[in-house]
């Protein structure tokens, strides 16, 4: 077989692909990264393309990493190494003098610990206070991380929220908002969640000292996220080891634990990827709702019959009741006449302002009103 004077590292995460390409010398010549959206197969077919674009059809030897990589280094024949190996070859080239490393992915943290051997800690099945919960969370602000990163830039306060699990965090969340809490406050505090997550719910007590080490893609691309982290523990500049390619370290070291003799081409990965292998597999599926169309329709008609009686607030005179639902999400409302008719009806994603949503119902309802009818009683639930 021939030998390969370059060396091809692929973290395979929860939520994301890594590619890295190393010289002889171990220095990087190319590396992408990029969202796989569950379709793992077709994403790093993707950046193996573009690596032999740039590069050309080099022949490497590809060494596989990460909590999705295994079943695809198999399908493949690449050889796999843990993700905790990965990361403590690439840390002991590139910062030697690390003492913990805290890593965050998609749905994964870790933090690890390199005095007196390595011992490393990782979150189970939850992935609170993960890339993921803070996508999540951007999502219910009506942004993305990084602008969640923009708004924590200018912060003046900082409340406690639970990161825990997202379901949590939202419910510390959404009374905030419906308070008239700004964004900039709600990015940092969300920021801060994760923090004391990592730390109470991974150190468990074990002390963080030392030189730390910042890796994984959330602490390389939202720097406030760093920031809190820093903070919280009080490091030092010196301290803060945060790697230039500090997202990409895990595919890195597993390209730093490679065999010269294992090696393959690119446009050969590329090809086994595209039509060599599948990585379909069978699930059980539940049974349809409806057995035929037929039945279908019979229970469109069972549930048509129950329907809220209407009125048309255009002609209505009399006496009208407003009645608002502010949700979690969602603002709804409803006008009511005095017979029980349902005048009006608003519902609406409140976009992270239900205040500013509610009064827009209203404004319209007052732009429908005729003269003769009057709203008497309101309520908010």
């Amino acid at each position: 077989m021939t030998k390969s004077n370059y060396s091809l590292g692929i973290d395979i995460g929860s939520t994301t692909v890594k590619i890295a390409i190393l010289d002889i010398n171990n220095q990087m010549i190319f590396s992408d990264y990029e969202r796989h959206f569950a379709n793992i197969q077709g994403t790093l077919a993707d950046l193996l393309t573009r690596a032999n674009s740039a590069l050309g059809n080099l022949t490497v030897a590809p060494v596989i990493t990460g909590s999705g990589g295994l079943a695809i280094s198999k399908h493949l024949n690449v050889p796999f190494v843990q993700e905790v190996v990965a990361v403590a070859t690439s840390l002991k080239d590139y910062a030697p003098q690390t003492d913990v490393a805290i890593e965050l992915g998609g749905e994964d943290a870790k933090i690890i610990y390199f005095t007196n051997g390595i011992e490393q800690r990782m979150n189970g099945i939850c992935a609170g206070g993960t890339g993921s919960f803070i996508d999540q969370m951007a999502t219910l602000l009506k942004t993305d991380a990084a602008g969640l990163n923009d708004y924590a830039k200018n912060y003046q306060a900082i409340y406690p929220i639970a990161a825990r699990c997202g379901v949590f965090a939202k419910s510390d969340i959404q009374p905030l908002i419906n308070e008239g809490a700004t964004k900039p406050d709600l990015a940092a505090s969300i920021f801060q969640a994760v923090v004391n997550q990592t730390i109470s719910g991974l150190a468990c007590g074990k002390p963080i000292r030392g030189n730390v080490a910042f890796l994984g893609g959330p602490l390389h691309f939202l720097s406030e996220l760093k920031n809190a982290f820093v903070r919280t523990l009080n490091l030092t500049k010196e301290q803060t080891i945060a790697p230039e390619h500090s997202h990409l370290f895990a595919a890195v070291g597993s390209a730093m634990n490679y065999n010269s003799l294992l090696t393959t081409s690119l446009q050969t990965l590329v090809d086994h990827l595209t039509t060599g292998i599948s990585l379909d597999f069978e699930v059980n599926r539940m049974d349809s709702l409806f057995d035929n169309e037929e039945a279908y329709e019979m229970f469109l008609h069972r549930h048509n019959t129950h329907t809220v009686k209407k009125g048309d607030l255009s002609t209505y005179q009399g006496n009208c009741y407003l009645g608002i639902d502010a949700g979690s999400t969602t603002t709804k409302v409803a006008l009511v006449g005095e017979d029980g008719s349902l005048l009006y009806s608003f519902y609406s994603n409140n976009n992270g302002s239900p205040l500013k949503t509610t009064i827009k119902a209203i404004k319209e309802i007052y732009t429908l009103l005729p003269e003769n009818a009057n709203i008497v009683r309101s309520c908010s639930t």
